[in-house]
């Protein structure tokens, strides 16, 4: 197939693209390198990718990885409408994986334009250009943030998900909708997946495995929410990446309304005590961690939970990565990385 995978020197398009770019998929990486995060993160991931680091910085010119033959990468962003249909006029997609947005919970408090410009105005576009030059399926990236107060748990697809406690949780609520009313319009097949905790090699430096695990081995202290009183569904990349090709490769039947949209929920499905997950972190660094415990940061959730049997109904998706290995993975990657002992 040919896949365009935007969000590509992001966390998790970077893996998802040197997974179908090894299987022989013809792939086209776009992002817009900014600077949310360290931009030498970025630039690394796509150097590892066989990006050339000046090549790709020149916005609008494709790069060809040294790596893959069958993939090239462009800077450019969604929300510059014209150079999306041109792309899409011009590579006529078999498949979108739509992975680049504003991330971060707690940014969307202190920035909350970016998120309507990435989040909301990149994603119509997304949508407007696949509407005009139709694709055979649009897989993009929610967020298991969008079950905001829902105290239920596991999160189940059909709970409720219209009480969002963040800009970012309610904007990936959004791109659900929009995802939907466009396949009822236009018969764009669509299928959202909602991430949950996701975390290893390359990951997210704002993320709390990059900032605990940092802070350890340098002997900085950690800041530790709500006390540690926490949960998460920690998920390991090459389980989400797996997971998300496998979907990417079947695209939804129509419903009973003749509408070709559906959600899935991609997790671990075993969530993990904050304090439990931070003990692993010490384990897999040989080191403790000097604790600083803080009150609810404003826009985060005390448990999130994910039930997969739909995911493994229609994909037979079952994470296989133990807590403890996928932490001894990420932190070797991470002493690599930046150069710590």
């Amino acid at each position: 197939m040919k896949i365009l995978v935007t969000g590509a020197a992001g966390f998790i398009g970077f893996h998802t693209v040197r997974r179908l770019a090894g299987r022989g998929d013809e792939v086209v990486g776009l992002d817009n390198i900014n600077d949310y995060y360290a931009v030498e993160l970025k630039q690394a991931r796509l150097a590892e990718s066989g990006i050339d680091g000046a090549a790709a910085a020149k916005e609008h010119a494709f790069v060809q990885s040294s790596v893959w033959p069958g993939y090239r990468f462009v800077r450019a962003d969604l929300t510059d409408k014209a150079f999306i249909d041109s792309l899409f006029e011009t590579e006529r997609f078999d498949a979108v994986i739509n992975l680049a947005a504003q991330a971060g919970v707690r940014y969307s408090i202190e920035n909350p334009y970016a998120y309507v410009q990435s989040n909301i105005v990149g994603f119509l576009n997304i949508l407007e250009a696949c509407r005009r030059f139709p694709v055979r399926h649009l897989v993009y990236a929610s967020s298991s943030s969008i079950y905001g107060l829902n105290e239920k748990v596991p999160y189940s697809e059909t709970d409720r998900t219209d009480r969002p406690v963040s800009l970012y949780a309610a904007t990936k609520k959004s791109n659900e909708l929009m995802a939907h009313s466009y396949s009822k319009l236009y018969g764009i097949p669509a299928t959202g997946l909602r991430f949950f905790t996701v975390y290893g090699p390359w990951g997210r430096p704002d993320m709390s495995p990059s900032l605990f695990l940092g802070a350890i081995l340098e002997g900085r202290p950690i800041r530790v929410f709500n006390r540690g009183n926490m949960y998460r569904d920690f998920t390991y990349i090459d389980d989400i990446v797996t997971g998300l090709c496998a979907v990417t490769d079947s695209a939804p039947a129509p419903d009973t309304n003749g509408v070709r949209a559906a959600v899935y929920n991609i997790g671990n499905g075993e969530p993990v005590a904050l304090m439990d997950f931070i003990g692993a972190v010490e384990k897999a660094s040989g080191r403790e961690a000097v604790k600083e415990f803080l009150d609810m940061q404003p826009g985060d959730v005390y448990r999130t939970f994910a039930d997969t049997s739909a995911l493994e109904r229609d994909f037979g998706y079952r994470p296989s990565t133990p807590l403890q290995e996928g932490i001894e993975r990420f932190c070797e990657w991470y002493r690599r990385y930046y150069g710590l002992s």
